[in-house]
């Protein structure tokens, strides 16, 4: 059976940290892995999460399973997180899942369940994942246009038409905000029309929400999947856990079914749990319960939102210091759009033999459709990738 096995494509950020691991060049820079860094380039344990963990090592009494879905208060926390009331719980079936990534991967066995032929129309580009599992599961993909390679914003007419193309029945991959990996962001009047073109169409909207907080703050950045779930007949909504509360390795996530005919919800947290116990029966918990934690304790959920807008601010403060960097080596302002866009990513839309060169004359680590991570960056770092910017002609 085994001599059947056919090599797979080797993750392309995977094998890049492999690469940045083995460079001896102490000036090197990884700018590739999606994973917050401070300015030390450590991943912290936030001090909520940390709080959180001693009161559960001391009042935990068991380790057995929760429900199919998960325990219910992580659901509802993370409801009204992500959503804040804009539908009625009612409305909403939720399973809790191993990570971001489980969410996004049940919420395409759920489509799959529900309509075999929906296609999924996904932007160009977005997080190679979305694509990867898509392939896998043989589910027709659709690309639409999303980056402007000239303005590095989003080419907005493109996409618009792009999707007048999409099916009833068809699903459409958003990004709730801080889009990965160009961080360029529909505004609200584009959402608003977005979701008109959706509702005449007769298409679901999918949103993998996976940087709340990180962007232009918790509330502003849930605007979008607000605006969708309450005016769409059906949306998927796939939420991460992995960045806004530093739980990368705890894989905590949820997926969210939400209907406008309530009478579906009982059917929809039905086909959300038969889905858990085909992949994995229980979703993992520990992760869950610091968040449910966090989230429903007046004092650990201030001092998370504190840290947490302190990481945000940070990472803003890192893209302006980038963009004036740099507008002051080239004098000009080609590279306004670092400091305009969102979350941990900016496409800076070079040629991979640039982003190679990048790599090998100055040891700065990006991937090589010249996505960076801004949170890879610190004021000390920031002068330098700007000078090989320069330097290498991008």
């Amino acid at each position: 059976m085994f001599e059947n096995l056919k090599e797979q494509p080797a993750d392309t950020i995977l094998a890049l940290m492999a690469a940045y691991r083995e460079d001896p060049r102490e000036t090197k820079i990884d700018l590739g892995v999606g994973v917050y860094k401070d300015a030390t380039g450590h991943t912290p344990v936030m001090r909520a999460i940390k709080t959180a963990e001693k009161q559960l090592w001391e009042q935990e009494t068991t380790k057995a399973y929760t429900g199919l879905a998960g325990d219910p208060g992580f659901a509802d926390a993370m409801i009204e997180l992500v959503l804040g009331g804009s539908v009625a719980r009612g409305n909403v079936a939720a399973a809790a899942t191993p990570g971001g990534t489980g969410a996004v991967r049940q919420a395409f066995d759920l489509i799959r369940l529900a309509n075999p032929n929906a296609r999924v129309h996904v932007s160009d580009p977005t997080w190679p994942n979305h694509l990867s599992i898509l392939n896998h599961m043989e589910i027709e993909t659709v690309m639409y246009r999303y980056f402007d390679g000239e303005t590095r914003g989003v080419n907005f007419d493109g996409m618009m038409d792009d999707l007048q193309k999409v099916n009833a029945g068809d699903v459409v991959l958003v990004h709730g905000c801080c889009h990965n990996p160009t961080g360029a962001n529909l505004n609200l009047a584009q959402w608003k029309e977005l979701v008109e073109l959706l509702n005449a169409k007769g298409a679901i909207p999918m949103v993998d929400i996976a940087y709340q907080g990180f962007g232009d703050g918790l509330e502003e950045d849930a605007q979008a999947v607000r605006l969708i779930a309450s005016s769409c007949p059906e949306v998927l909504i796939a939420a991460s856990c992995s960045k806004n509360f530093g739980v990368y390795r705890e894989r905590t996530g949820l997926l969210m079914a939400v209907c406008n005919d309530t009478s579906r919800q009982a059917l929809n947290q039905q086909s959300l749990n038969f889905l858990n116990r085909q992949n994995y029966s229980f979703p993992p918990d520990h992760g869950a319960r610091l968040v449910t934690m966090v989230l429903t304790d007046p004092a650990l959920r201030a001092d998370w939102a504190a840290e947490l807008e302190e990481v945000r601010t940070s990472m803003l403060g890192l893209r302006e210091q980038l963009a004036s960097e740099l507008q002051r080596l080239s004098g000009s302002d080609r590279f306004g759009f670092i400091a305009q866009h969102r979350g941990m990513f900016s496409r800076l839309g070079a040629a991979p033999e640039l982003v190679q060169k990048l790599r090998e004359d100055h040891a700065i680590y990006m991937v090589g459709d010249s996505r960076l991570n801004i949170a890879g960056l610190n004021k000390t770092s920031v002068p330098i990738l700007a000078d090989a910017i320069i330097k290498v002609g991008i």
